[in-house]
């Protein structure tokens, strides 16, 4: 008799654990569903948030042992306002003379529209080719046709193909005196209506820079690369840097 009950008591136990059990791993499921989905992404919650300011002193900053003095309403975050050695430094500027920061350009700043004059530029310690050593030993190996075209503004087009990640984007390479300036530009589509350009060119030997432009720009982009490089090179002048 006292057998049968024992038995009794572990399957009412059964009953009611088994249902607690699957409750409980579906609560966990739900509650990590909602912190990765819901909860605020990015900014809000791992990275920094953009804080901008008018400020226009010098913040001398070490890239990957390359120095500059940067005035500070071109820093996009506060902690590089610290100055010092870091790995990579945010900046953002204003066509169409790449000005800084400013109160009276707050809301050019913020836009992210089709044709938004903002300009962001990335200095890292990260090794890269030359524009013109990738263009030779990197992207011909991407591209659907090695000749490509004549693109717009004197600028020669080429199209990625379908089976690479950039099949979204095409090439474009512009000839200056100081050698090639290789753009990658976003297409134009319902998903993405304010498509952009990326350059990344070598600094020094372990330091990049990156710039990223609205392709509605694309029309001055030699006079927006040619800008650009002075305005990093006056920084790395400012700081003694040959």
């Amino acid at each position: 008799m006292g057998r049968l009950n024992d038995d009794e008591t572990v399957r009412r136990r059964s009953g009611w654990l088994i249902p607690l059990s699957v409750f409980g791993v579906t609560f966990a499921l739900s509650a990590a569903f909602l912190f990765f989905y819901l909860a605020p992404r990015g900014e809000g919650l791992f990275n920094e948030q953009a804080a901008p300011t008018s400020r226009s002193d010098l913040v001398a900053l070490t890239v990957g042992g390359l120095a500059f003095r940067i005035p500070a309403n071109y820093l996009i975050y506060d902690s590089a306002r610290t100055g010092g050695t870091r790995a990579e430094a945010a900046l953002f500027a204003l066509l169409p003379d790449l000005s800084g920061w400013s109160n009276w350009a707050a809301d050019a700043f913020a836009s992210n529209a089709e044709d938004s004059d903002v300009v962001y530029l990335t200095i890292k310690a990260k090794a890269s080719l030359s524009e013109a050593d990738k263009l030779k030993r990197v992207w011909p190996d991407y591209l659907s046709d090695r000749r490509g075209d004549d693109g717009p503004y004197g600028l020669h087009r080429y199209t990625f193909r379908r089976d690479t990640g950039y099949r979204n984007e095409e090439l474009f390479v512009g000839q200056t005196d100081a050698g090639p300036v290789v753009l990658r530009c976003v297409k134009q589509s319902p998903e993405v209506p304010s498509p952009s350009c990326l350059r990344e060119t070598q600094l020094a030997r372990g330091v990049t820079l990156s710039m990223r432009f609205k392709r509605a720009h694309l029309d001055t982009w030699r006079d927006i690369t040619a800008k650009a490089d002075k305005l990093i090179a006056t920084f790395r002048k400012t700081a003694g840097t040959p």
